[in-house]
């Protein structure tokens, strides 16, 4: 039986959710849209695996990942008996665009939109959403997908990509900087458009620990809860990779 790791790379431009695909390079299937994935090396770890995997296919290095799940269906992969141990990966598109390599073609596409993918990847895939958003109820990783400074609004639009609903503007505002997580910045944002300055937030340096209701809005309840081990939020930047080890099981 063969080890392999496959990598979910979601990102977000600053507008939508999207999903970085290769087209695999070996038959079967070759041709078609996959994950990141290849097979454990000896001698290997599988976090040591998933970045050299993610390393080697797309250019990219020290950015979030955590593992999510084992896929061992028998028939999964048609070749051989395959189990498959599933990261996924938070990025900001803008921060990592240079690094991209192009030599396997890596392209985003829109989560909503993606093509027809290899074997099991789009149960990966469907999977690894769900987990994204029981994650982020818990604590705030998905400010790993935006810049260091960004606007509420901007937040916002993360936050509805990712629970595919829509919030009230000022409710959502009001429930965000209640958290305490975010500080305020001189620096305004003037858009093209004839709309007031937005201002710029920050969570850098913020590492207070999260101890109340997060939002309440839209059916969906998210939440942030306070470090089960009773230690603090570190701030972006460096709360990558530290995650689950943190947190509960769903």
């Amino acid at each position: 039986m063969l080890v392999a790791v496959d990598c979910i790379i979601f990102g977000f431009d600053g507008t939508d959710i999207k999903l970085l695909l290769v087209q695999r390079g070996l038959k079967p299937e070759k041709g078609k849209w996959s994950l990141m994935g290849g097979f454990l090396q000896a001698g290997e770890s599988l976090e040591q695996a998933a970045n050299r995997i993610l390393k080697q296919l797309t250019g990219l290095e020290g950015v979030y990942m955590e593992q999510m799940r084992a896929f061992g269906e028998p028939e999964r992969d048609p070749v051989e008996r395959t189990l498959s141990i599933a990261y996924f990966a938070l990025i900001d598109i803008h921060q990592y665009e240079k690094q991209l390599s192009n030599e396997y073609h890596p392209e985003w596409f829109h989560v909503k939109k993606m093509p027809d993918l290899i074997f099991d990847h789009k149960k990966m895939v469907d999977i690894a959403k769900r987990q994204l958003r029981y994650k982020a109820a818990l604590h705030p990783i998905l400010f790993e997908l935006l810049p260091s400074r960004f606007t509420i609004p901007q937040l916002q639009i993360l936050y509805e990509g990712i629970y595919d609903t829509t919030f009230d503007n000022r409710n959502f505002s009001r429930k965000v900087l209640s958290t305490e997580l975010l500080i305020k910045q001189k620096k305004k944002i003037r858009p093209t458009q004839k709309k007031a300055p937005s201002t710029i937030n920050s969570t850098k340096g913020n590492t207070k620990p999260i101890s109340r209701p997060f939002l309440t809005l839209s059916r969906i309840r998210i939440n942030f809860y306070s470090d089960p081990a009773n230690t603090t939020f570190p701030a972006h930047h460096q709360y990558r990779g530290d995650a689950e080890q943190r947190l509960p099981a769903p």
